[in-house]
C-alpha cells in the first residue's frame, strides 16, 4: 500500500503521550450520591419505600402466602446502593416496619408471634448482608478511584520530568551548535569552517530530532509522518524552492525508539546530498522518500533525486565523505546497511533488520493527500 501522508503544522511523536486527566469521572465512583445534600436524599428514599409499599399492595391479591418482603428488598438494595448505608438502613427500617404490618400475619398489627418472628429475623439476616456487602463495594470503589488518581497524577509527573529532560537536552544540543558556529567565525581557514559548520549543523539536527521524538512511554513511533516533517526541514533550510519533496509509504509503519534518531539522521543526511549535489548549479527537481517494511524484509528506505547523479568512477566504499561515511556507520551500528547507487539521478537506501520494527496499528493511522 502507498500513500502520502499530510504532516502539516509540525505532526511530531507525541502519539504515545499520556492524555490530561478529565475532571469527568465514572458514576460509580460518585456513589453514595447526594452526600452534601441529605434532604433530597431522604426524600427520596421515602418515596422509594412508599413505591414498594405500593407495588406489595397491588401486586398481594396475585401473590401466594410467605413472601411479605418481594418489592421491599429491592427498595433497600436501591437505596443503600445510591445514598449510602445510613439511608440504606433506614430504608431497611421502614420497610420491614411496612411489611410486618400490612403483609405479615395477622394483617394490619404489630402483633409479635413465633412465625412473625422466624420471618422478622429472616429479613433483618438479608438486609444486613446486603448493606454490609454495598458498603464493602462502595468502600472498595472509593479505594480504587484514590489508586487511579494517584496513578494518573504519578503519570503525569512522569510526562512533565519527561518533557523536561527532553527540552533540557535539546537545549543543550542548540548551545553545543551555537557555540561550534561562534567558533567557526574565528578560523580563517576555509575547510576548518566548514568542518565546525557541518558539525554544527549535525548537533542542532539531533536536537530537533530528540525533541520531536518525544514519547514517555518508549513505544514505537509511526515513522513517515515524522520522516516527512523532518525532510521539509531539510528541504526548506537549504533555501531551494525548486525542489519538490514526495513521502510514500505504509504510515502505520513502527520503529523502535533506539533506531529512530539513526534513523532520521541517515535520511536527513541523504536529503540534504542530494540538495547540495544533485541540484548544485540551480538545478531543479523531485526527491522522492519511500518508506517500506513487513516483518522478515525489516525496514528499506528509498531517497530518489533526478538530479546530477553519482560520477561515474564513484566508490561508496573508499568514498571520503564524512556524511557518507556517518551514515554508513549508523546503519551498521543497528544491523542495517546504506548505499548509493546510479539510478537515472542517485538512489540512496536503508535496510534496517526487522527486529526494529514495532507492530503496526490502525489506531495511527494519520490523513493522507496527495503531496
Amino acid at each position: 500500500m502507498t500513500k502520502s501522508v499530510q504532516a502539516r503544522n509540525g505532526i511530531g511523536m507525541e502519539g504515545g503521550s499520556i492524555a490530561i486527566a478529565s475532571d469527568r469521572r465514572r458514576w460509580t465512583e460518585r456513589l453514595p450520591i447526594a452526600r452534601d445534600r441529605p434532604l433530597l436524599g431522604s426524600l427520596t428514599t421515602i418515596a422509594i419505600v412508599a413505591l414498594a409499599w405500593a407495588a406489595r399492595t397491588i401486586a398481594d391479591p396475585l401473590l401466594p402466602p410467605g413472601f411479605p418482603y418481594i418489592t421491599f428488598f429491592p427498595a433497600v438494595i436501591v437505596t443503600s446502593f445510591l445514598f449510602g448505608v445510613w439511608l440504606g438502613s433506614a430504608s431497611a427500617i421502614l420497610c420491614g416496619l411496612l411489611a410486618w404490618y400490612f403483609f405479615i400475619p395477622p394483617p394490619n398489627s404489630f402483633m409479635l408471634t413465633g412465625t412473625t418472628g422466624i420471618a422478622l429475623c429472616f429479613y433483618l439476616f438479608v438486609v444486613a448482608t446486603d448493606l454490609a456487602l454495598v458498603h464493602w463495594m462502595q468502600n472498595a470503589n472509593r479505594q480504587l478511584a484514590r489508586e487511579r488518581e494517584r496513578s494518573q497524577s504519578l503519570a503525569m509527573t512522569r510526562e512533565l520530568l519527561f518533557r523536561e529532560l527532553q527540552h533540557r537536552i535539546s537545549n543543550n544540543l542548540q548551545v553545543a551548535a551555537a557555540l561550534l558556529s561562534m567558533q567557526k567565525r574565528r578560523l580563517a581557514d576555509a575547510d576548518a569552517r566548514a568542518a565546525l559548520e557541518e558539525a554544527s549543523g549535525r548537533i542542532a539536527l539531533v536536537g530537533r530530532i530528540s525533541r520531536r521524538l518525544y514519547d514517555p512511554s518508549g513505544a514505537a513511533q509511526p515513522l513517515l509522518p515524522f520522516l516527512e516533517v523532518l525532510c521539509r526541514d531539510v528541504v526548506e533550510a537549504s533555501g531551494r524552492d525548486d525542489v519538490a519533496l514526495t513521502m510514500q509509504g505504509d504510515e502505520r509503519l513502527l520503529l523502535q525508539p533506539d533506531a529512530a534518531v539513526p534513523t532520521a539522521l541517515i535520511v536527513a543526511e541523504a536529503v540534504a546530498n542530494a540538495i547540495e549535489h544533485g541540484f548544485a548549479r540551480e538545478r531543479s527537481g523531485r526527491i522522492i522518500v519511500t518508506v517500506a517494511g513487513d516483518g522478515e524484509n525489516g525496514l528499506a528506505v528509498t531517497i530518489d533525486d533526478d538530479g546530477h547523479g553519482l560520477a561515474e568512477n564513484f566508490d561508496g566504499n573508499s568514498t571520503t565523505s564524512l556524511g557518507l561515511q556517518i551514515a554508513t556507520s549508523l546503519a551498521r551500528g543497528h544491523g542495517g546497511g546504506f548505499a548509493l547507487e546510479r539510478r537515472g539521478g542517485t538512489r540512496a537506501t536503508l535496510t534496517l533488520p526487522p527486529h526494529l520494527l514495532g507492530q503496526p496499528s490502525t489506531e495511527r493511522l494519520f490523513a493522507t493527500s496527495g503531496v
